[in-house]
């Protein structure tokens, strides 16, 4: 299954729900659709990553108050607001909890796709970041505690010397340990260094 052509559609009213999800895998998504909030949110602990839209006036937990719930949760999957009954605060609200669109019904079917779209374009970067960021932790949690001192001092633009003169160590100590570190990195750009040790603080989450 396509990971990238995945929609969780959440929205109270059957036929919106027929409707949408036919729409969607015409143009070759799959799409898993919820009654209500509760049950995506049961669901979603063992679901494929997509990009989900939701519906804002629902039972027992509306749309936004599922938009919080799942950014309270970690989940950083996209997420696309719709309503029947669109305003100025809510479309604040939800773009505040990070929504990536908010569409008012009747949504044009071409606006629609578009939206869903660049929404799984956001979740592609999202995993892609997320594997980067994995595999920069796990570069760097191959360097001793001297070397990860070093590398912070490499990152924040001191050459050998200041480093040397900053550790209490000799120009040739530190030129060794950045030999090393290089070495585990698999590069010897500090740019590179930068981008890795950034990475590796933020790796992503769900």
């Amino acid at each position: 299954m396509n990971r990238a052509g995945i929609v969780h559609l959440v929205d109270d009213d059957l036929e919106v729900r027929d409707g949408l999800s036919f729409l969607m895998r015409t143009v070759g998504l799959t799409v898993h659709s919820y009654a209500d909030g509760l049950a995506f949110l049961e669901a979603l602990p063992g679901l494929p990553e997509g990009c989900i839209l939701i519906d804002i006036r629902m039972p027992h937990v509306t749309g936004l108050r599922l938009q919080e719930r799942l950014t309270a949760a970690g989940c950083d999957w996209p997420v696309i607001v719709i309503t029947g009954h669109g305003d100025v605060e809510a479309c604040r609200r939800a773009f505040r909890a990070g929504a990536v669109d908010f569409l008012t019904k009747p949504i044009d079917e071409q606006v629609l796709i578009d939206a869903v779209q660049g929404a799984l374009s956001v979740l592609a970067d999202r995993v892609a970041s997320r594997s980067e960021g994995t595999r920069a932790a796990r570069l760097i949690e191959r360097l001793s505690s001297r070397e990860l001192e070093i590398l912070a001092l490499i990152t924040d633009g001191l050459a050998t010397k200041e480093i040397a003169r900053k550790l209490a160590l000799s120009p040739r100590t530190v030129d060794t340990h950045r030999a090393h570190i290089a070495d585990k990195l698999g590069t010897t750009s500090v740019a590179d260094m930068v981008r890795l040790r950034l990475s590796a603080r933020d790796p992503g989450h769900r």
